[in-house]
């Protein structure tokens, strides 16, 4: 169903009111020769056979290797981006790679990968992948920010029911012990109405609840779950304990991959009061 832009950053998709499952994706770091490919095409293709929609949440590119980036490193380069036009090489390949796929992606979002090419070489690389991405296929892939809202509205009868993603790419570190797990709290103090606080960035894996105190309109005290959901990556830096700048900073091998969410609408009926239900869960993608 529709998917439509209202404000200066909220994606709301349409639903009808039976349940759906959503592949969540981040730190794909797709332009990396670490990059697995192959369990990044085993998701996409079970999305694909299922009919899923695909959200993005910023680092789909790595974008390393530019003049201007003091990390670049020719070994960390895939031939056929190996170029005088290195950016639009990647952007090129990307954009047919993705075809396959367009249908399905419905947001994608910037990371600091991306936000950094725009800040030392004024290019939107995001931008430019979605526009390349819609005018090959005929798709309406949207462009996303760093972080912003994506809800799913649910109708039943002429009702709409919404579960709102608060999605934000990340910051800070993620820490060995934490695992970036403290960086939700802070989002939760900033952030209202969330039913799902997404972010990726420290290629970590993991989904944990919380629980509020809410008021309803019947000022009554409900508790609200929020999840707090994090996306991983789909690039192996550790490379079996050999060496480079994962291994020599004493970093965890990362698990790959993202997560598939679940969201199954519920009608309630109690003391012949009718109330809906969004029932959501996580789960890490094999």
């Amino acid at each position: 169903m529709a998917l439509h832009l209202t404000g200066n950053n909220v994606h709301i998709i349409n639903k009808e009111f039976v349940p759906i499952k959503v592949l969540l994706l981040s730190d794909i770091h797709w332009d990396n020769p670490k990059c697995d490919r192959d369990l990044l095409k085993k998701h996409l293709d079970q999305a694909l056979a299922e009919n899923i929609d695909i959200l993005i949440n910023g680092d789909l590119f790595c974008c390393m290797m530019g003049k201007y980036d003091p990390r670049s490193n020719k070994s960390d380069i895939r031939p056929e981006h190996n170029k005088n036009n290195y950016l639009d090489a990647v952007v090129t390949t990307a954009v047919e790679w993705f075809k396959p796929y367009a249908h399905l992606i419905k947001v994608v979002g910037i990371g600091n990968h991306e936000d950094s090419i725009l800040q030392k070489h004024e290019t939107n690389i995001s931008e430019r992948f979605v526009y390349g991405l819609n005018l090959l296929t005929g798709s309406d892939v949207k462009l996303g920010g760093y972080g912003g809202w994506i809800v799913y509205r649910f109708q039943r009868g002429k009702v709409f029911h919404a579960f709102r993603i608060k999605y934000m790419h990340g910051f800070g570190g993620g820490g060995i012990s934490t695992k970036g797990v403290p960086q939700f709290n802070r989002m939760a103090s900033m952030v209202e109405g969330a039913n799902l606080i997404w972010m990726g960035h420290v290629h970590e894996d993991y989904e944990v609840t919380t629980s509020i105190e809410t008021l309803n309109h019947f000022q009554k005290v409900e508790l609200r779950d929020v999840l707090m959901v994090r996306t991983s990556t789909y690039k192996e830096e550790y490379n079996e304990g050999k060496g480079g700048w994962h291994v020599q900073k004493g970093l965890q091998p990362k698990v790959l991959g993202g997560r598939w969410l679940e969201l199954h609408p519920e009608r309630i009926v109690k003391d012949r009061k009718e109330r809906v239900k969004i029932n959501a869960f996580t789960y890490k993608t094999l």
